[in-house]
């Protein structure tokens, strides 16, 4: 019964979020407390929902501080040579951008952290796939998939809770691993090309020239024909902008007016007073010891998070008002990030509390037929994109890799290969609801959460495929 009703609760929450009946926080809390409800657990509820804040609360800690350190790095100019660098590469080709957004986040991804690669990918990307029209959907759903493929690195998470749970080497899991993430990468940067060059002939490419001039309420922009997208690539940012202008050829010339947006294109303002070009090196010294510090994990991420933020505004803005300023400035995203997280916790507590998770993953296993013993590498691989999209890395790497190991060596199949087959799972992971970064990513590009997921599954399963059908055919699984 708690297996059923595990499944329902999970699929209830996509199919509202996906149809946009709900709020992701609205479904995130309610669906699971009504589920609880009717198993007849409503009095344990609050127990729940405290044990699943508990576990989350760090991860809410570090993604508020994280988000005020990135958004003064970005007030104060850090990205905008990044972001002017790239607009140079990929010369206004929406191409070359949805390709260079996959290897922006393959790059940042090195430091194991999924917020922090959303972060810096977005702040980068997000002025360019606005000033030329383009479909954040994509953005979003190339940069997941990207960081996915990368989450495999042994600091990433994955990797370590398998060798962990199945007592093994992490190098012995990754390193063989390495040619079918290389060919999982590929294939992400592959798709990008694809999804860029449909981009191109939706938008056509401009000058760069034509991009980088803006004024001040009038600029030039990029529109497909009668100005909308497809299904999948919806009309970027969603907002209550509207857009007036005449076109010719591939360009409108027009007034836009979206408030929220004026703040996201200031990125590119070379006058904007929050700049701080004779402490440039300062900050980006700080920031590549934050980084230096986390892989090497000196101190807990939320903990380094907290100290660099308070120092990188200490230093920045020295008087207390333009403190505050820039605080209340990124407000909105701290607050619908960490609310986010603390509303998965409610989700992820009932899941666990009522011991729905551990049926489903009883049941998973039991329906395995025998025949395929021998195959149960394979069949791990195969299992681990529902289960990791629908659990979370530790409930699925302690709760369902173990039974599943077990089974696998009544047949001969080592530890090794069922660690590196749950792996695979990863690229489509990244876009579980059950994973706070996803809402960082969806957050500060300003896509629903329902848009990003009905995009991003499919092509996030196919590269999960792609993954392992090389790991079988290179013998690594």
């Amino acid at each position: 019964m708690l297996t059923i009703l595990g499944f329902a609760m999970i699929a209830t929450f996509l199919v509202l979020i996906m149809m946009k009946k709900m709020s992701p926080i609205a479904a995130l809390v309610l669906i699971p407390a009504a589920f609880c409800v009717f198993v007849g657990k409503g009095a344990k509820l609050g127990d729940y929902v405290i044990d699943g804040v508990t576990g989350l609360a760090p991860t809410a800690a570090m993604l508020m501080f994280a988000i005020v350190y990135f958004g003064v790095m970005i007030d104060v100019g850090l990205f905008d040579p990044i972001v002017r660098g790239i607009l140079r590469f990929c010369k206004a080709d929406p191409m070359r951008i949805v390709v260079g957004t996959a290897v922006l986040a393959a790059i940042v991804s090195l430091d194991g952290d999924g917020s922090t690669t959303f972060m810096i990918t977005v702040s980068a990307m997000y002025p360019l796939y606005k000033r030329l029209k383009m479909s954040l959907v994509v953005m979003t759903g190339v940069a997941a998939m990207a960081n996915g493929v990368m989450n495999t690195l042994p600091w990433g998470g994955p990797t370590a809770r398998a060798a962990t749970a199945l007592k093994v080497d992490a190098g012995d899991v990754f390193v063989p691993m390495i040619p079918a993430l290389a060919v999982g990468l590929v294939a992400v940067i592959g798709l990008a090309y694809v999804l860029g060059v449909r981009e191109r002939r939706r938008l056509g490419t401009l000058a760069l020239d034509e991009v980088l001039v803006t004024e001040k309420e009038t600029e030039t922009v990029l529109v497909g024909a009668g100005g909308t997208g497809t299904p999948d690539s919806p009309a970027p940012g969603g907002g209550s902008g509207t857009t007036t202008g005449t076109t010719t050829g591939t360009t409108t010339t027009g007034t836009t007016t979206d408030g929220a947006d004026d703040e996201r294109f200031a990125a590119l303002d070379p006058d904007r007073p929050t700049l701080r070009p004779r402490l440039y090196w300062f900050n980006a010294l700080l920031t590549v010891a934050l980084l230096t510090a986390m892989i090497m994990e000196l101190l807990p991420i939320p903990v380094l998070f907290l100290l660099c933020a308070a120092l990188a505004l200490s230093v920045n803005f020295p008087h207390i008002p333009d403190q505050k300023a820039r605080l209340a400035a990124h407000a909105d995203n701290v607050l619908n990030v960490s609310g986010m997280v603390f509303a998965a916790a409610v989700f992820t507590g009932v899941l666990q509390g009522t011991g729905m998770v551990d049926h489903m993953a009883t049941w998973m296993v039991d329906v395995i037929p025998e025949a395929m013993g021998p195959h149960m590498a394979l069949v791990t691989g195969v299992l681990s994109l529902p289960l990791t999209y629908f659990m979370s890395n530790d409930g699925f790497y302690f709760g369902v890799l173990p039974v599943l190991a077990e089974a696998g060596a009544a047949h001969g199949v080592t530890p090794l290969e069922m660690a590196r087959a749950s792996l695979v799972g990863q690229p489509l992971h990244m876009s579980s609801p059950l994973v706070p970064a996803v809402y960082v990513l969806v957050g500060m590009a300003k896509v629903e959460f329902g848009d990003h997921t009905r995009f991003v599954v499919k092509w996030a399963a196919a590269t999960c495929l792609v993954i392992l059908g090389a790991g079988i055919l290179f013998g690594t699984i």
